[in-house]
């Protein structure tokens, strides 16, 4: 079990950026995929990116070319790299690990989850 920590969040504007952060503690952080996910409103919570230690890297079809995830291992931290964003990007962004070597898009395969951060992009 690890804890997460996301921070980064924000208002910007629509076609703007913004990188999230989350850092992990409390375990082998390394050993674990790191995701991303978000939820809006009334809506599922939805795979965005995940990656994995050895740069096996995953994203959801909607934010490829515009979302970037990337680690730092020895800061223990991973990072969603945001741009062009859109209105319909606004949710609350969590960051989730899991222990293992695949990068698996649902978010019942994770144990451990960070507590949000609120994108909101105006249009």
């Amino acid at each position: 079990q690890v804890q997460l920590v996301e921070s980064g969040g924000g208002l910007v504007q629509a076609g703007g950026s913004l990188t999230l952060s989350c850092e992990c503690s409390g375990g082998l952080c390394n050993d674990y995929v790191m995701a991303w996910f978000r939820q809006a409103p009334g809506k599922e919570r939805n795979f965005v990116g995940g990656m994995f230690r050895d740069g096996d890297i995953l994203y959801e079809d909607d934010v490829k070319g515009r979302f970037t995830v990337s680690r730092d291992n020895d800061k223990k931290t991973v990072y969603l790299q945001m741009t062009l964003l859109k209105p319909e990007d606004t949710a609350t962004y969590y960051c989730a690990a899991r222990i293992g070597a695949f990068i698996l898009t649902g978010s019942q395969h994770y144990y451990d989850w960070g507590q949000g951060t609120q994108v909101t992009v105006s249009s």
